[in-house]
């Protein structure tokens, strides 16, 4: 069933950044380009223009209820004798002599970025105007000091474009949807301009009107459908050109690990998409949909979890089937609805160890881990996703990443908390829950072998002994 009344609410309570939180981007917008345009900065500035999420109206709520990004774009005259990297650094250098924004200030290879804790953070971007030729627009590359060709305002069209043929604002929502499918579930990693253009490219002036996209639910179907075929028809990495410069590739720097790995997970959820919008009953409809976006999802209604094998989907009964360890089991209802069904009392369960640190009053840093499942340590592995089903063979390479590739700061240390559960654990001693430090950079391996659903969670310690950043809790089920 579509439910279209309750992706409705999925959309405005749990997906959408909600208006406050707009609202107060807007004034520290408003702020940050009164400070821009009376500040010592040497460019003669043009004008300012939205860029990203924001600009493109696709911005969520974070997940983990941190910070949200923000990208705006300064566009100014190009200076005699200045080299890109002169734009950033300086534009650093402005806002960090600020009282107001001194501490909230970073530089990085592209933009300066200010954080207000636990709210936003603004990427301020210096974009050149006419310095190559008219009507040409370029980002600076501080690191390697180059002008790159950018089209912001293209691009920004080209997504507006998009969204008309879709009718009923739905490529903007299905984008935002599929957005928080990736930062709910971590099993796949696609940056959002990436993301928005695959989704984007699955859409033509002639489904205007059509069926297709009739509401929400329809679009994400069709948008998802389609993209699953295009991927599929593709083993190895494609390009993705920038629509409005064909001369950027989006995937470029897309590991082709990554891709396999995004190429499987989407064709695993355009199934489960389908599975949902064709089931018949509106209970059964609200348990597949929270299968692919948790248990957010209708959070109004209570529905009854069926344990019989005949609604299992076609796969999942098989497997069942041929394992009797599934039978009234944790691990089968994962196998078969997803991680939404995995209590709290799982993830948290008493004999893990609380988190000693208290909460850093300097930026939070968001972290995510991915997995890679290997039959030995040294050798290489297949990525898996929080929530997958394995067996409890060889071990799991873990790896903690900062978001927006971030490299660990200088004064931080990563620390797991791995946890296991289940009657084979529990019985053996072996149930764990404690703080283990990391091995090779940010790594943990640990071997498998005990059939239930357990966790690992990475945190990010500062050298005063405060919390800088946490992952959400990786699910690690063996069958």
């Amino acid at each position: 069933m579509k439910l279209t009344s309750c992706f409705t609410s999925f959309l405005k309570d749990t997906v959408n950044l909600n208006q406050t939180r707009i609202a107060d981007l807007e004034r520290s917008i408003e702020a940050i380009q009164r400070f821009i345009r009376q500040s010592t900065w040497k460019p003669s500035i043009r004008g300012f223009e939205e860029q990203g999420s924001w600009a493109h109206d696709t911005i969520i709520k974070p997940v983990d209820q941190r910070e949200f990004d923000a990208d705006l774009l300064v566009m100014v005259d190009p200076v005699d004798g200045w080299t890109a990297k002169d734009y950033v650094k300086e534009l650093g250098k402005v806002f960090k002599a600020s009282a107001t924004y001194g501490d909230m200030t970073k530089t990085w290879d592209y933009c300066v970025t200010i954080t207000y804790a636990n709210e936003r953070k603004i990427d301020i971007a210096p974009c050149i105007v006419d310095r190559a030729y008219v009507d040409t627009y370029e980002v600076c590359n501080a690191k390697i000091d180059t002008f790159e060709n950018s089209a912001p305002i293209e691009y920004t069209q080209w997504m507006k474009d998009q969204n008309s043929y879709s009718g009923s604002n739905s490529f903007r929502k299905v984008t935002r949807l599929v957005k928080y499918l990736r930062d709910i579930k971590l099993t796949f990693s696609c940056p959002s301009v990436l993301l928005t253009t695959l989704l984007g490219n699955h859409i033509y002036s002639w489904d205007k009107g059509s069926d297709a996209f009739a509401d929400v639910p329809t679009a994400l179907k069709t948008i998802m459908g389609r993209l699953d075929d295009w991927l599929q028809e593709r083993p190895f990495k494609p390009e993705v050109r920038n629509p409005k410069l064909w001369s950027e590739d989006f995937a470029s720097s897309w590991a082709d690990e990554k891709y396999s790995n995004f190429r499987d997970k989407i064709h695993r959820y355009r199934g489960w998409i389908d599975e949902a919008y064709d089931a018949l009953t509106r209970s059964d409809s609200i348990i597949a949909w929270r299968r692919v976006f948790g248990s957010e999802f209708a959070k109004g209604e209570t529905v009854e979890l069926k344990k019989s094998l005949n609604e299992a989907s076609a796969m999942a009964r098989v497997m069942v089937a041929s394992n009797s360890t599934y039978q009234n089991d944790l691990v089968r209802d994962v196998l078969i609805y997803g991680t939404a069904v995995v209590p709290t009392s799982i993830t948290h369960p008493a004999h893990q160890t609380p988190s000693p640190w208290p909460i850093s009053s300097r930026p939070w840093i968001d972290i995510y881990i991915t997995a890679t499942h290997q039959r030995k340590k040294s050798r290489a592995g297949k990525i898996i996703g929080s929530g997958d089903v394995i067996a409890p063979t060889g071990g799991l390479m873990f790896n903690a990443l900062l978001a927006n590739g971030q490299h660990l700061p200088h004064d931080c240390h990563i620390r797991w908390r791995i946890t296991n559960t289940g009657a084979a654990a529990m019985l053996a001693g072996c149930g764990r829950g404690d703080f283990y430090s990391a091995e090779k950079g940010n790594t943990r391996w640990e071997p498998l072998q005990y059939h239930g659903v357990h966790t690992a969670e990475a945190f990010l310690v500062s050298s005063d002994g405060t919390l800088r950043g946490q992952s959400l809790p990786f699910h690690v089920v063996l069958d």
